[in-house]
């Protein structure tokens, strides 16, 4: 009988989409990124963009995003589970683009 092994690991679906971190405002968005930079420099160009809510006009009612393109060799469950931990980090979480 074999054991059943989990791991707090995520699955990968497709490891060459973008990943985005959801952050609640631009500070935690400028300081994650920032985090990525230092920590993991072969991902390049970070992008931080403003997402407004449908509907919404009040700047309040913002979530920033920082916009991550897939390393060379794709996202594995490990560097996923590096920005799910900083976006928690940040009260944010990881999204898929």
């Amino acid at each position: 009988m074999t054991e059943n092994h989990t791991t707090d690991l995520p699955d990968v679906n497709d490891p060459f989409v973008r990943q985005l971190l959801v952050l609640p405002d631009r500070d935690a968005a400028d300081e994650a990124a920032e985090e990525l930079r230092a920590d993991l420099p072969d991902l390049g160009e970070l992008e931080i963009v403003r997402d407004a809510l449908a509907g919404e006009d009040d700047a309040e009612d913002a979530q920033w995003l920082v916009v991550l393109d897939p390393p060379a060799d794709g996202w594995t469950p490990t560097l996923l589970h590096a920005l799910d931990t900083l976006a928690t980090s940040y009260e944010g979480w990881r999204e898929e683009a």
